[in-house]
């Protein structure tokens, strides 16, 4: 893992800070945001902004296999997920790894293998990764196999998913879907509808398992939720069990029901920045004008989340300081993670630098560890820092 900056104070940049954009200084020393006269680089025409925390993303899996049949070293595609997200300023990311009965890149085999991967690669890391388990709540006999590996790797955040509906939807209306999952599985149309029935006949059992996980993850600390859910009645079943987080509702009155409970609402920054949903389901930008959506994800796309953000601005539905507190202070806050997505004093140094004219990232720092540097930026800080180092000798 990097060092930390030397002692640094940022000048003439516009800082989000109380809720507000502001003309003042930030200071870093030892990972943290600190204060006190520190040697200066100017940042004057940029934007210092907390760090992006991405609460689910999936697009490690391109990293890890471009294409369906050309699988790379799963070291190899972690490391390039770890520099796509630093570059579009994300600085706490958790990857969306499936707990599945379809198998393959999907079941738990493979949720072993990359939880194993990534507990080697952290202390190369550039960011903040951690791995969140997508469980499929008809797989029942898994349940202690997946608690074992929750505490052995320590996984923070599982999403419970019910993908069984849309599988014997599609086999009836849109048999091709089928053929193409099965083919990327490696197996048959019919071997794949095999095991949708399979895990359909264990719908009895699934209410009693889903309670004991919940139970479990109470007493491990982990922070758990549910994965499309369809209308209020799923969501509020969710919510009874401890399952708070209503990820990617897919109407209206699921997402109206999670905050009528107080149950933080995610959609994917995607949807924002193309208009709308790629899977037909309700637009994002329609729950945050109603103020059903409290944080944005990268889902599949980390460029997303800030321009997510910006479309926000720019349509006039969300100040700067709010429409980035939905991609920085409010997932920190729904993760319970105090230490990071504002920029105060004793905080970590999770910090998102942008070119104010472009727009684009041109500096990350995470923990106090530079992750990306680019551009105009790039030409300045190292100008800077060289003359640090002829002022010391």
């Amino acid at each position: 893992m990097s060092q930390h900056l030397s002692p640094l104070r940022f000048t003439g940049a516009t800082i989000l800070r109380d809720g507000e954009m502001q003309q003042r200084s930030l200071a870093v020393a030892d990972g943290r945001i600190t204060k006190g006269p520190l040697p200066e680089v100017d940042m004057t025409g940029y934007l210092i902004l907390p760090g992006i925390i991405d609460m689910h993303g999936d697009a490690f899996e391109r990293h890890i296999a471009p294409r369906p049949t050309a699988p790379f070293d799963l070291m190899t595609g972690l490391a390039g997920t770890d520099r796509e997200a630093a570059a579009n300023g994300v600085t706490t990311a958790w990857l969306a790894q499936s707990w599945s009965w379809e198998g393959g890149h999907r079941g738990p085999a493979r949720a072993e293998e990359v939880m194993d991967a990534l507990a080697r690669y952290r202390r190369h890391a550039l960011s903040d990764l951690r791995l969140q388990i997508r469980c499929e709540t008809h797989l029942v006999d898994t349940g202690p196999r997946l608690l074992a590996a929750i505490k052995r790797y320590g996984i923070d955040y599982v999403i419970f998913n019910n993908h069984l509906d849309e599988a014997l939807d599609h086999a009836r209306e849109q048999p091709e879907v089928i053929y193409h999952w099965a083919k990327q599985a490696g197996r048959t149309p019919e071997e794949h509808m095999a095991l949708v029935n399979a895990a359909k006949a264990r719908t009895k059992d699934v209410p009693r398992h889903l309670c004991n996980l919940a139970d479990q993850f109470d007493a491990l600390g982990v922070t758990y939720g549910s994965h499309d859910d369809p209308d209020g009645e799923t969501r509020e079943r969710y919510s009874m069990i401890g399952a708070r987080i209503a990820e990617f509702p897919t109407s209206r009155r699921a997402a109206a029901a999670a905050k009528a409970m107080n149950d933080p609402v995610l959609m994917g920054a995607p949807n924002i920045v193309r208009g709308g949903s790629q899977s037909g389901n309700i637009a994002a930008m329609d729950l945050v004008t109603q103020n059903l959506c409290d944080a944005l994800v990268s889902d599949y796309y980390y460029p997303a989340l800030a321009a997510a953000a910006w479309r926000l601005v720019d349509e006039r539905v969300k100040t700067l300081p709010e429409a980035w507190a939905m991609i920085s202070e409010k997932p920190a806050e729904i993760l319970r993670m105090p230490d990071r997505g504002r920029l105060d004093i004793g905080k970590r140094a999770d910090i998102c630098v942008v070119n104010e004219h472009t727009r684009r990232v041109e500096m990350t720092i995470c923990g106090g560890r530079l992750s990306y540097l680019a551009g105009e930026a790039a030409h300045r800080f190292a100008g800077r820092l060289a003359a640090l180092d002829m002022a010391a000798e």
